[in-house]
């Protein structure tokens, strides 16, 4: 297993849209687990490939609350809702891709997902609270959507002026860059 790096927004590759898997084989199982990795090192309850560059259909995700529960990994391949509530819940997002940035998410408060498992057995869970807020976020970045898609432009526009600033000050930090003094 390895850690990945994650990408950071506005990368390009964070808004396409993913090819199914169309075969689970070895490479599956080993991104599936690099996912886990990285997702537990980061630390974050889920993680879809293209997050780490991978373009393909595939999330993880753990929505156990640290000590207090075992935790509980998920591993889905070409995840799909097949059932959504009418109810609506509100819950504050955040994202690997976006650190540092919460906002709050209107999401349907119930949904269904089809999906297979790291063998290639066909699934479905139902989901409600944390669970159908991190399902239905996860398959978002396989369709090429953010959490900030869902908010109004000015707000994303913020956000993403302050993601272009942290990710020149990343870069600039590992190269050892300093910035010029003014006198």
């Amino acid at each position: 297993m390895a850690i990945r790096p994650i990408l950071l927004h506005p990368d390009p590759r964070l808004k396409k849209r993913c090819e199914p898997v169309e075969t689970i084989d070895g490479d599956t199982r080993i991104l599936i687990d690099d996912m886990f990795e990285t997702m537990y090192d980061a630390p974050g309850i889920g993680l879809a490939a293209p997050q780490i560059g991978a373009l393909v259909r595939v999330i993880v995700m753990d929505c156990a609350k640290g000590d207090e529960e075992e935790p509980a990994p998920i591993a889905m391949v070409n995840p799909e809702v097949v059932w959504e509530s009418d109810d609506l819940n509100v819950h504050e997002e955040g994202c690997l891709s976006i650190p540092e940035e919460y906002n709050d998410v209107e999401r349907p408060a119930q949904v269904r997902v089809a999906y297979l498992d790291a063998d290639g057995a066909a699934r479905e869970i139902a989901c409600d609270g944390l669970l159908a807020t991190c399902v239905q976020h996860e398959i978002d970045h396989l369709n090429g959507r953010l959490f900030i898609d869902y908010l109004g432009p000015m707000k994303r526009q913020m956000i993403t002026g302050r993601m272009k600033k942290r990710k020149k000050e990343r870069a600039a930090a590992k190269t050892g860059a300093s910035r010029p003094t003014r006198a």
